[in-house]
């Protein structure tokens, strides 16, 4: 029996057949704290390769040019077209899978390490002009005007728009998670359920026109445990009602919002270690979204009227 990780799986061998192993691997994936998107998507990625060799064919005798030729056929022969980014995740899961393998012990080589990682570089992402950041807090304000006052529209686009939290940490965001009396300031910590994820787990500063509107906002709903217990979907339903009331033509979301705060960051010259944490992203993975936001950043015409942001 080999253990990785406080979780026993079963004894494999080199000689074990392919499929049979990804059971012990999703189990251990669950473990680890994947989430159950990733360990769809990976175990499905591996299960291409198990039927794409022959059925007989054991672990130890699987080679790198065997994961090289089932690359180039998913990427050319295979008729099922196979995006960039499809394609780089299918190495990724490859990696994954053969590294767990070579380092519990089953395999001494392990034949995914010398299989080329396929790098995408995503499209720039779609961000509020400050005109438009004004006429969405504008929309999102009358709500708090109306007859039946509702300060819950504010109390989510402001929030999103000033901690660039995604939808996840948005809705893992308890009552007891915001402190209004902490010595530096108001703060709301960003933590995490699953071990796996503690690296992410951070305190952002709130500001003090945020906190007025969330008085009012517990005075109306008066939440008992979630800060905003409702479904993912009727949150996102939300923001794209503020969103065409603002007369956007763009589709208001949690990304965007985002993406909006993490280049007003990088435009008011926040140091961009702070803005990575802030985003409880890690070294690696800024890297990328650093190159972006100053692709973003250059992009902003300061000639616009008023000052205002104009993102090309």
């Amino acid at each position: 029996m080999a253990e990785t990780s406080n979780t026993i799986i079963p004894h494999l061998t080199g000689q074990t057949p392919l499929v049979p192993t990804l059971n012990a691997w999703e189990m251990y994936m669950h473990d680890q704290g994947r989430s159950p998107h990733t360990v769809k998507a990976f175990i499905s990625d591996v299960h291409l390769l198990a039927d794409y060799l022959p059925p007989d064919r054991s672990l130890g005798a699987i080679t790198t040019d065997d994961l090289n030729n089932f690359l180039l056929w998913l990427e050319k022969e295979r008729g099922i077209p196979c995006s960039p980014k499809s394609l780089a995740r299918r190495i990724t899961s490859l990696k994954s899978f053969f590294r767990w393998l070579q380092r519990g012990g089953v395999l001494v080589i392990d034949p995914a390490a010398k299989v080329l990682q396929r790098s995408v570089i995503s499209p720039l992402a779609d961000v509020l002009t400050e005109e438009e950041v004004n006429a969405v807090l504008l929309a999102a304000d009358r709500h708090r005007r109306f007859a039946k006052a509702d300060s819950r529209p504010y109390a989510l686009v402001a929030l999103l728009l000033s901690t660039g939290i995604k939808k996840s940490e948005c809705l893992g965001i308890h009552i007891n998670h915001i402190d209004r009396e902490a010595p530096e300031g108001p703060l709301v910590f960003i933590r995490y359920a699953s071990p796996a994820n503690r690296y992410k787990e951070r305190k952002i500063s709130l500001t003090s026109e945020w906190l007025e509107v969330y008085e009012e906002y517990l005075q109306q709903y008066d939440p008992v445990d979630q800060l905003f217990p409702w479904s993912p979907r009727r949150l996102e339903y939300l923001l794209e009602d503020i969103g065409k009331e603002a007369g956007l033509t763009k589709h208001l979301s949690f990304d965007m919002c985002r993406w909006t705060c993490s280049l007003t960051d990088i435009l008011n010259n926040i140091e961009p270690d702070k803005i990575r944490q802030k985003l409880g992203i890690s070294k690696i993975q800024w890297r990328e979204i650093h190159n972006k936001l100053r692709q973003m950043s250059s992009s902003v015409d300061s000639n616009q009227p008023e000052g205002r942001l104009y993102i090309s």
